[in-house]
């Protein structure tokens, strides 16, 4: 059914779907369940949560001038709506990224690291982010050996000559690029941190040509008080009559 609605050309077209489900009481506002285009669940999605935390507040399940708490396989994350069309999340704490030098990276891709911020993620450093090969590098670092069980959503990342900071990610699930990525970002600012190359907070430039804002506390290995902050807009409603089919 996922596979279907995502789909394209026959259903809705998405990079995931994302049911909102009231919990019954508290503590939390309501639960969010998340699936990838492929069909597989997720623990979190960085970016999802920045939409499911506006959309909560649109139709009545969480207050829009308030904290939100959404329950997810990741623990429990808190929301906000901070301006016109923008959301902000807080993450639960994690580990810092630490060097994965194991990872077979070719030359040009530099301090590979590896970070959990809900969601497991690989960060490498480029000169040139236009020219990576995403659909030929994508897939291999994905499932490099060097990493954990499961692999890893892989995100690229470039500081441009006006030292903007700037990712791309190949997207687990997805296993394509993906215009921006929520936790993807998290891990990338966390990496440039660890490096020295940057200091909370820090704004990284997505594939969709707008922000992602990441701060965070980091403490004897730590990273706490950590804020996503993004675009989380309503763009259409719908009325789903039918669940799609795709043919095998």
């Amino acid at each position: 059914m996922v596979q279907a609605l995502c789909d394209r050309r026959h259903g809705v077209g998405a990079d995931g779907l994302i049911l909102l489900d009231p919990p019954g009481g508290d503590p939390v506002h309501f639960i969010f369940r998340f699936w990838n285009s492929d069909g597989s669940p997720g623990p979190m999605c960085g970016n999802g949560a920045l939409c499911a935390t506006r959309l909560a507040a649109t139709i009545g399940l969480a207050p829009p001038d308030g904290e939100i708490r959404i329950g997810t396989d990741a623990g429990v994350h808190r929301g906000w709506l901070v301006g016109e069309n923008q959301s902000e999340i807080e993450l639960p704490d994690c580990d810092l990224p630490k060097p994965r030098p194991a990872v077979a990276t070719l030359s040009g891709e530099l301090d590979p690291m590896v970070g959990v911020p809900s969601v497991p993620h690989l960060v490498l450093e480029v000169a040139d982010l236009d020219a990576v090969d995403l659909e030929a590098r994508g897939p291999l670092l994905r499932h490099d050996p060097a990493l954990d069980v499961g692999g890893a959503n892989v995100n690229w990342i470039c500081q441009g000559p006006e030292g903007h900071w700037r990712m791309r990610t190949y997207e687990r699930g997805v296993e394509a690029e993906t215009l921006a990525c929520g936790t993807g970002a998290v891990a990338s600012a966390l990496s440039l941190g660890v490096r020295g190359a940057a200091t909370s907070p820090v704004r990284l430039w997505t594939s969709s040509g707008l922000p992602l804002e990441v701060s965070w506390v980091a403490k004897q290995g730590r990273a706490t008080s950590i804020r996503l902050r993004g675009e989380g807009r309503l763009v259409f409603r719908g009325i789903l009559s039918t669940i799609p089919t795709i043919s095998r």
